[in-house]
């Protein structure tokens, strides 16, 4: 199974947010949209840097100003993304041992999508779910054919 896979399921749409907005409308965003994480885009829309529910969390810990910084103040800017093709195994392992939870998914320079570690584990579990219902099946089949 591949990231492509999780999109067509999941859809492409991706909340994004400019590295000169405030911190507060990131927070709106998130919560309005229900997401753990905004994709920061420049002015042509390329990814710059990922900003999450972590970073703002361990930035208000250390600075009670936090609502009036830029998005760009604490973003993630060491990106790392994801093209359509890459193997969700091999995505997941990458998103664990790099220890973040979301992957923009970028196709011909373009942000196509954003997956979550929630994703793929879903996905996972759709998979490992059919194969059990094909096992079943074929064991039903053949305890119910005549010896």
């Amino acid at each position: 199974m591949n990231v492509r896979q999780i999109l067509a399921k999941k859809g492409i749409n991706v909340i994004t947010i400019r590295p000169d907005r405030q911190i507060r409308e990131a927070v709106t965003l998130m919560s309005r949209h229900h997401i753990g994480a905004l994709v920061v885009v420049n002015s042509d829309g390329n990814p710059v840097g990922i900003i999450s529910e972590r970073d703002i969390v361990r930035r208000a810990a250390e600075d009670e100003a936090l609502f009036g910084l830029e998005v760009q103040d604490i973003m993630t800017s060491d990106l790392v993304i994801g093209v359509p093709q890459d193997d969700i195994s091999s995505v997941a392992q990458t998103m664990t041992k790099k220890r973040f939870r979301h992957l923009p998914i970028v196709e011909n320079g373009d942000l196509v999508g954003i997956i979550s570690i929630g994703d793929i584990l879903k996905a996972e579990r759709d998979q490992y779910l059919g194969e059990i219902d094909t096992l079943e099946t074929k064991i039903q089949a053949e305890s119910s054919q005549p010896e």
